[in-house]
């Protein structure tokens, strides 16, 4: 690579960097602002649920796009929420905005004719409207929107990212999206939407797979096809006994004479100890587990079994019940064969 390439490489990243931090301090000076006009937006969609109505979010070109996110955002959580195109909404699609329903209207300026119009429609029809606009700034007049919504959520931008060199939304649009996840999430929060909500919604995918219960992706179950031995066992009789099953998974539970989980025995325990001394074969147990293994509660998700592979590189992972007592066994090859890890993580 030359001397010049090198140049404008190294121009091209201060440049990107800098385009980030502009959009990172737009957010952040955003997060400085949240009002009560923020919890009055909450208000409003929590009280839209809680009534059957739907969030219905409008906006034109990028604004349009940024607002059905808002709207995917806020279906994922539990709050029903469809996106209305103002053009389309003129011609026939004013017929899905009911009584109980609240609208969502993003546009930076404020003056986009079409939403404009479709806000001044629903404002004679007394529906609340949520502004997502630019607001006032360097005491500009307050816009057409503004002027027309219930609550306006300032934005709050001036510049767009990018030295002022262009144009194109980029900080006001970022700024936009996360003002309606932090209303969405904040409205999700107060209905006590939980995890298990989420994933009935997300039932599909890698996200609705590390939702699932871990129980559910276990192979070797306890009382079935699962090899447990107790701490008194000797070695070479655990092994007899783990023969019996069929498929066995690599590494026997050990437990206590109150059934209580207190040590694991891997495969590769079992090489380092044949290969060291194969006369240990008849040693207890006790003498040979790894001691007080990490596990999972009977309760964890996938995702908890998922990042504790990550974290300590266990392959096998024991499943406890509320008393310590083993109820199955996770094998690592069963997230990875559900693309929840990678080998080589």
């Amino acid at each position: 690579m030359s001397p010049q390439t090198d140049q404008t490489c190294t121009h091209e990243q201060e440049f990107m960097a800098r385009a980030l931090t502009h959009e990172a301090d737009a957010i952040a000076r955003v997060a400085k602002r949240v009002d009560e006009g923020f919890v009055k937006a909450v208000d409003l969609i929590v009280g839209c649920a809680e009534q059957g109505g739907t969030v219905l979010v409008s906006g034109l070109g990028k604004s349009g796009h940024i607002g059905a996110k808002i709207s995917a955002t806020l279906a994922s959580l539990g709050i029903p929420s469809h996106a209305v195109h103002p053009t389309e909404a003129a011609h026939g699609d004013l017929g899905r905005f009911r009584k109980q329903d609240v609208v969502i209207c993003l546009s930076h300026s404020g003056e986009t004719e079409e939403l404009v119009n479709l806000a001044a429609i629903l404002r004679q029809d007394n529906l609340p409207i949520i502004a997502i606009t630019r607001g006032v700034v360097d005491g500009s007049p307050e816009s057409a929107l503004a002027r027309l919504a219930t609550v306006v959520l300032a934005v709050g931008v001036v510049g767009e990212a990018g030295d002022g060199e262009y144009l194109a939304p980029t900080s006001s649009t970022t700024v936009a999206l996360a003002i309606g996840d932090a209303i969405a999430l904040a409205a999700a929060k107060r209905r006590d939407f939980s995890h298990a909500d989420f994933h009935a919604r997300h039932p599909g995918g890698q996200l609705g797979s590390l939702l699932r219960p871990a129980m559910e992706l276990v192979r070797f179950t306890a009382g079935e096809n699962l090899p447990i031995a107790n701490e008194s066992d000797t070695v070479s009789k655990a092994l007899h006994e783990a023969s019996k099953v069929v498929r066995r998974p690599g590494a026997l539970l050990v437990t206590d004479d109150t059934g209580k989980l207190t040590g694991i025995f891997t495969d590769s325990d079992l090489r380092r100890l044949v290969l060291s001394n194969p006369d240990d074969l008849e040693k207890p147990m006790r003498e040979v587990m790894s001691r007080d293994p990490r596990c999972l509660a009977g309760d964890a998700k996938a995702s908890d079994a998922a990042s504790m592979f990550r974290e300590y590189r266990a392959d096998e992972i024991p499943i406890v019940d509320s008393e310590g007592k083993p109820m199955g066994l996770l094998d690592v090859q069963d997230l990875i064969a559900m693309k929840l890890v990678r080998e080589s993580s």
